[in-house]
């Protein structure tokens, strides 16, 4: 074993763990993950909750209460994904405590069907948060054009938010302009600055299956040569981005407010092709005051073998550049990439949470029976 998980916290960089279920929390293991990995955080999706309650153990007693009382399914499936996330809240509080509220935080997602629904996200959002009722928790909301207007209304109001979804630079700046304006409703409100909390969570891994993939279809040598490239330059770029926003006048005048900065946090880190190192998207995208949510995979293989180096982000951007724009030269149309990924992550969300709904729905219809 290696010192990498310490090495990478020591470099600034936030690890969080990409899933959780019933069984992490209760067998203690994500209270050793905290210990012994570094861990200092949570996130969730629709399809990790999908995966562990359907496959999973530790649910059965509540589904039979639930089926007891005759809930509708969706209301089932909320009971069921706050406990945990409150669960796991309780269990990372300590480390929220310890952070002054920076980590020890968990995210749980608004319903992935509302993502092109600006209203029904923010009354979402606001019963999310009212049912976790935990002060380290994140909503995650979707970076679609309907999600920003719902992330600077949530902000205004003083709930924390995980941006999810993002893959275009584009849209990582109109991310982070949605925080600011948040940010300057809720100071406008009277409410605490200090109190609000932010994430950005921009995926990788994605990012280099699309591209590739297109790299491929080409066949010549000079695209089959920027396969592997894309994803870590895409995100080194967003980097630059973050650290013009936060040196403008207007997110200074925000932090002398009091405001918390948005975090990059890089999301999709677990590596997709067999061909590449399984810690590119960690070893490659070390930067100060950044996250990196990683699956358990990762973790361990970031634990095992991988090599911290210090800051790998600083001073590549002129690289980056160079290297999108060598597949614009090729032909890859990077904007459709992007809204490619947005659509299709949008649609894998919703996939699962329909299919949880439906496995869930199952199951309470054999427990009512039972109980008839």
């Amino acid at each position: 074993m290696t010192d990498a998980l310490k090495r990478l916290s020591e470099e600034g960089v936030a690890i969080w763990l990409d899933d959780l279920s019933r069984r992490r929390i209760s067998s203690g293991d994500l209270a050793e993950l905290l210990d012994q990995q570094h861990v200092v955080g949570v996130t969730t999706n629709p399809t990790i909750f999908q995966k562990a309650i359907s496959h999973g153990d530790g649910y059965e007693e509540q589904l039979a209460d639930l089926a007891a009382r005759g809930v509708t399914v969706e209301e089932a499936v909320r009971m069921i994904t706050t406990a945990d996330v409150r669960d796991a809240a309780d269990v990372l509080r300590p480390v929220y405590d310890a952070t002054g509220g920076l980590d020890g935080r968990v995210s749980i997602e608004v319903d992935p069907r509302l993502a092109h629904h600006t209203r029904a996200t923010i009354a979402e959002a606001k019963q999310l948060a009212w049912l976790v009722d935990r002060p380290n928790t994140f909503i995650k909301i979707p970076a679609t054009k309907a999600g920003l207007p719902a992330i600077t209304e949530t902000i205004g109001r003083g709930i924390s938010v995980n941006v999810t979804l993002i893959f275009s630079l584009d849209r990582y700046r109109e991310v982070m302009d949605a925080y600011q304006k948040g940010l300057e409703q809720a100071q406008a409100r009277g409410l605490e600055l200090d109190k609000i909390y932010s994430v950005a969570s921009f995926f990788v891994s994605r990012v280099d299956t699309e591209i590739d993939k297109r790299l491929t279809a080409l066949g010549a040598p000079e695209a089959e040569a920027l396969r592997g490239k894309a994803a870590v330059a895409n995100a080194r770029l967003a980097f630059q981005a973050f650290e013009e926003v936060v040196a403008a006048d207007r997110w200074q005048a925000l932090a002398r407010a009091g405001a918390n900065v948005q975090r990059p946090l890089w999301a999709s880190t677990g590596v997709k092709d067999p061909n590449y190192p399984d810690t590119l998207y960690v070893t490659e995208l070390v930067a100060p005051g950044t996250v990196n949510t990683m699956p358990e995979a990762t973790l361990k293989a970031t634990e095992d073998h991988g090599e911290i180096a210090g800051n790998t982000v600083a001073g590549t951007y002129e690289q980056a550049r160079a290297d999108l724009d060598a597949l614009a030269a090729v032909g890859v149309d990077y904007a459709d990439v992007v809204q490619l990924l947005e659509d299709e992550g949008v649609e894998k969300f919703e996939t699962a949470w329909v299919g949880l709904l439906e496995s869930t729905k199952a199951e309470l219809e054999r427990l009512a029976g039972e109980e008839g």
